[in-house]
């Protein structure tokens, strides 16, 4: 865990977040990129109570900035939920 990635969003409020990769992937069907990130506390500790959940994002790997895009599109927001229930649910992928 030590050597996972950290990212830090910042919500409406002006608050940091913390989170790492919970999985990427790409899509030929869209042609991008996305990032699935998860909270790095509730990772690390386990704590059920933070609000914070689950992020996916469209991801430029070859982007030195590391930008970060919002999922806009309903069909592009179905396929990563389909591939988040099938990575989460899957004990073979787990």
């Amino acid at each position: 865990m030590n050597d996972a990635e950290l990212f830090v969003l910042t919500d409406e409020d002006g608050n940091e977040h913390e989170f790492i990769e919970l999985f990427s992937f790409d899509s030929e069907d869209f042609g991008k990129s996305y990032i699935i990130l998860g909270p790095a506390d509730a990772a690390m500790d386990g704590d059920d109570e933070e609000e914070v959940g689950i992020m996916p994002f469209i991801y430029n790997k070859d982007d030195e900035e590391g930008m970060l895009q919002p999922i806009e599109t309903d069909a592009e927001f179905d396929m990563v939920e389909e591939v988040m229930n099938t990575i989460f649910n899957d004990p073979n992928l787990q």
